[in-house]
């Protein structure tokens, strides 16, 4: 499979003719078109979608969407099929689907009602909840700890929207401040120009594990919400969402699943050999026996 690396994402947001065209005909007949597919990966979303020491994506995700990739390459009887890879920050990944620069994306995007007006998703890969991570020695033990205290989030993510509209709710007085990726916001809380980071449990996880001083933090036990994870694609293709479908169930199904998860979760992963030793959840369990692409909380609960 030849990868062909596109790092620079641009953040366009008029949808081109073109494009709208090959929506109107379907992601199928452009891939086949085309020759080519084109997956919208992250940089430091660990372990879902990141840069191993070659600068070459790599996580859990990415491991799906290759499947989803072979699966799509077999439903086209297709030889040869190369693979684009497109870099995407949690601002710019929704507009790059929808004007047609990317074809599947494959990270940490949370999968819920309101995103699913702008694009669909296929089955939930991980579920996980927003929570928030500071130093122990800040003592913040609750929601109410974080009361007139400075805290950090990833710009276009839903863990930053759902913490403002809290802040407005219980009056807490919060000062929230935007941080362009996940690594610039946690360091952001090691040099003291935030109290906490709020942000999914998961990668809040994976970021404590790289630190210099991972017992200098705590994760909260409190959770503000349910966040259920999903491979992106185009809103309003169902010819393509029902072969991305079919391929993810075959991995559920077929026991593939819980390699690729032991392999990301309970093994040292690249470069450095991190062991994040997650077993796989009740909730994620009740999701592989029974697939789901639902972008409601309540059904994960």
């Amino acid at each position: 499979m030849k990868r062909a690396f596109c790092l620079l994402a641009t953040l366009a947001v008029a949808v081109p003719l073109s494009f709208q065209a090959a929506a109107q005909e379907g992601t199928l007949k452009k891939i086949k078109d085309g020759g080519s597919i084109s997956i919208g990966h992250r940089d430091a979303s660990v372990p879902f979608s990141y840069y191993d020491d070659k600068q070459q994506p790599v996580g859990y995700a990415m491991d799906l969407c290759h499947r989803i990739v072979d699966a799509v390459k077999s439903e086209l009887k297709m030889q040869k099929l190369d693979v684009k890879y497109q870099l995407v920050t949690s601002a710019n990944r929704i507009p790059l689907m929808a004007n047609g620069t990317i074809d599947l994306e494959c990270g940490s995007t949370t999968n819920n009602l309101d995103r699913q007006k702008q694009v669909w998703f296929t089955i939930t890969h991980f579920v996980t909840a927003n929570r928030w991570v500071a130093k122990r020695s800040a003592k913040i033990g609750k929601l109410d700890d974080l009361k007139g205290k400075t805290i950090v989030s990833t710009a276009g993510t839903t863990n930053i929207k759902q913490i403002t509209e809290i802040n407005g709710q219980k009056n807490l007085g919060m000062n929230i401040i935007s941080a362009n990726g996940h690594p610039e916001a946690f360091q952001m809380v090691e040099t003291g120009r935030a109290v906490a980071f709020v942000m999914d449990d998961i990668l809040l996880y994976s970021l404590v594990a790289q630190s210099r001083n991972p017992g200098e933090y705590a994760i909260s036990t409190e959770a503000t919400s349910v966040e259920p994870y999903g491979i992106m694609l185009r809103k309003d293709d169902a010819t393509f969402k029902k072969a991305v479908d079919a391929a993810m169930v075959n991995i559920y199904k077929s026991g593939q699943i819980n390699g690729i998860y032991e392999k990301w979760f309970l093994k040292a992963i690249p470069p450095r050999g991190l062991n994040l030793n997650i077993p796989m959840t009740d909730q994620f369990k009740r999701v592989v026996a029974n697939p789901t692409d639902s972008g409601d909380p309540a059904s994960y609960k």
